[in-house]
């Protein structure tokens, strides 16, 4: 059996965080979202795959090339025009017969629910989950364990089950995608609604692990649950005096020197200088070549690749883009806060700040919990950021 990832998107809401890469690659525990979307199909012996890509596919298609290295067989399919997930499957019905996988790409998915899908041998169906905040989804109705109706983002209480994006079907969908496509409608949860009064569509539910990221702070929770499954290798430099407890894994070529403490989980990447007197707790990633500098405290956070926080800094739910930059006494404190995301607001219980890649902060800067910080920004010492900034927005 083949699997279609549906991999083509921006991620708008996560802005700035996809400003060089699509949504699919921002790293979770140091692996981008998709990867986990692959080893999952792999371990189920799921080893056709063919990615339906679009934005900044370039990013896609060099990480994972053919596909060997992590054990599958990956081809590509390109959607020119990001319309929707039921026109992005539809960019894939010339390589797929018969039944088939389709999942998507920004969800991290584990082997438990891919062998779930599977086991339940019903064509078509659906894994779906009970959610907290249906109205971001497609929300379904069951009677006598069949899907009756599919409501996309109601805005009154349909149900609490939801579509997950994970589904089991058949070509012939591929009929009634062109016929909603030819309508104006290119989601794939409308293709499903249509398809319920000719073919009974299954619900799988599932105890594996099924997590989306639509928002900035969403990532927050991937990265935990990613962590507890991540496993664990110590490489590189530990000097003396320094406190592990928990899973912690470290990269090569990583110093992590005198003094610092690391509670786990916690995953650190190859080449990063962390410490001395540095204190790490639990639920972060550091990527690789990053640089912590002393008496610095990271909680809940996730930092990528090639970022550098000065001494005296203190980072808590917050997550950093590539190549960002501080000096001294950097404060982006966690809280309960309400967030600008495009038009709507939003209340999150926890959240620091969300910093877009290769930003640079200048000596005492203050982020205040729930601003979003553009890529490529310039912010100067001693500036307190109270609102969102633009991408390349100059602080002084």
């Amino acid at each position: 059996m083949k699997a279609v990832i549906l991999a083509a998107g921006e991620g708008k809401r996560l802005r700035p965080l996809t400003a060089s890469e699509p949504k699919v690659m921002i790293p979770v525990a140091n692996r981008p979202v998709l990867e986990y979307v692959v080893d999952a199909l792999v371990r189920n012996n799921i080893v056709e795959i063919v990615m339906v890509v679009g934005y900044r596919k370039e990013r896609i298609m060099s990480h994972f090339e053919d596909g060997k290295k992590f054990g599958a067989r990956i081809e590509y399919v390109v959607q020119d025009k990001q319309l929707g997930n039921g026109h992005a499957l539809n960019c894939a019905k010339d390589r797929v017969s018969g039944e088939f996988l389709v999942l998507a790409g920004d969800n991290i998915v584990d082997a438990r629910a891919v062998e779930d899908m599977l086991r339940s041998g019903a064509s078509p169906s659906a894994l779906v989950v009970e959610s907290e905040n249906p109205s971001k989804y497609g929300v379904v109705t069951i009677e006598k364990g069949i899907i009756r109706g599919v409501v996309e983002k109601p805005q009154t209480l349909v149900s609490n089950i939801i579509l997950t994006g994970f589904y089991r079907l058949k070509d012939s969908i591929f009929d009634v995608i062109g016929r909603n496509i030819a309508s104006g409608e290119y989601g794939l949860s409308h293709a499903l609604s249509s398809a319920l009064g000719d073919h009974s569509i299954v619900p799988v539910f599932s105890d594996g692990l099924w997590i989306d990221a639509v928002y900035p702070w969403d990532l927050l929770e991937l990265n935990a649950a990613a962590l507890e499954n991540a496993s664990v290798r110590t490489a590189g430099k530990i000097e003396k005096n320094v406190t592990i407890a928990g899973q912690v894994s470290i990269g090569e070529e990583t110093v992590i020197r005198a003094g610092t403490t690391i509670y786990g989980p916690v995953m650190i990447g190859e080449g990063c200088d962390i410490g001395p007197n540095v204190t790490v707790f639990p639920s972060t990633s550091i990527g690789d070549n990053v640089t912590v500098e002393p008496y610095t405290m990271i909680k809940n956070s996730i930092l990528m690749s090639n970022t550098s926080i000065a001494a005296h800094s203190y980072l808590s739910h917050c997550v950093f883009g590539y190549g960002v930059k501080s000096k001294s006494h950097l404060m982006g404190a966690g809280a309960e806060a309400y967030v600008n995301v495009g038009d709507e607001f939003f209340k999150v219980p926890h959240m620091g700040s969300i910093v877009g890649e290769d930003t640079e902060f200048g000596t005492g800067v203050i982020v205040e919990p729930g601003t979003i910080v553009g890529a490529g920004c310039k912010v100067s010492s001693g500036a307190k950021i109270t609102r969102n900034l633009p991408n390349r927005s100059l602080v002084t």
